[in-house]
């Protein structure tokens, strides 16, 4: 059985009486330890069905299994990044990452040995006590990781995390995202972008959604293997890739 699995999802939204479509018959399987990406049309649906998978949104229809349990509210092993990291601003740097576990009122001493490796892991060990206006936009997001990790979830749901990044900062945190991943491959990720390279580069499989009602209409597998680095962007096949997920995904804007 797949780790994640969904059969015939569909969302409908019904503002002031008149129904909206936002999602059509989605099918789709993800594997224990995959990292999957969703590419697809702005305002198609790509958030709603993220945040199906989060046990945040509620399905009109179908069914969605995880773990081989039906998805019906959220789960405590499930992290989630957002475009904006939505930090706390009062609090400092180390107890945005705690308040994960102070939510779930979990011990918090191992959890703050475990913040504090994550901390150092991105590179923040000096900044524990700074308030998040002290940061730049690429050191907050890679507070909000750090946020989603500390609870050691088995499910990582990531939304266009790094959208709003200059270029050159979101290169660094897709190759900080990508050492985490291959350092810690024990979990299953999601994870929404707008960019082809972006998603190639990160994924094992790629989804190609279509204009609303959407619906997955590509299942891409990635054939590079793992570890990767940056210089796999510069090569001939990985192009070659970007440029046959790009046809799929103007494909699916017209039909």
């Amino acid at each position: 059985m797949s780790f994640i699995r969904g059969d015939g999802l569909r969302k409908v939204y019904d503002p002031e009486g008149k129904a909206v479509e936002a999602l059509h018959n989605v099918n789709f399987r993800i594997e224990k330890g995959e990292f999957v990406s969703i590419l697809g049309p702005s305002g198609c649906g790509k958030s709603t069905l993220l945040m199906m998978c989060a046990g945040l949104e509620e399905i009109s229809d179908g069914s969605l299994m995880v773990a081989e349990r039906e998805m019906t509210g959220p789960r405590e092993d499930v992290g989630i990044m957002f475009q904006d990291p939505t930090l706390l601003p009062w609090k400092t740097v180390l107890e945005n990452v705690l308040f994960p576990a102070r939510i779930a009122r979990a011990p918090i001493e191992p959890v703050r040995q475990r913040a504090k490796a994550l901390l150092r892991s991105v590179g923040l060990q000096s900044f524990e006590d700074h308030r998040p206006h002290q940061l730049s936009g690429g050191m907050r997001q890679r507070v909000s990781i750090c946020r989603a990790l500390v609870n050691d979830p088995g499910i990582l749901l990531m939304d266009e995390p790094f959208s709003a990044l200059d270029a050159i900062t979101r290169d660094q945190m897709n190759v900080l995202l990508l050492d985490l991943w291959q350092r810690q491959q024990a979990r299953t990720a999601l994870f929404i972008t707008h960019s082809i390279r972006e998603a190639v580069l990160l994924s094992d499989r790629i989804f190609v959604m279509t204009r609303r009602p959407a619906t997955i209409v590509k299942d891409v597998s990635v054939p590079f293997p793992r570890p990767r680095s940056p210089e796999l962007t510069e090569g001939v096949e990985f192009n070659r890739l970007c440029s046959h997920l790009r046809g799929m995904i103007e494909e699916s804007h017209v039909g």
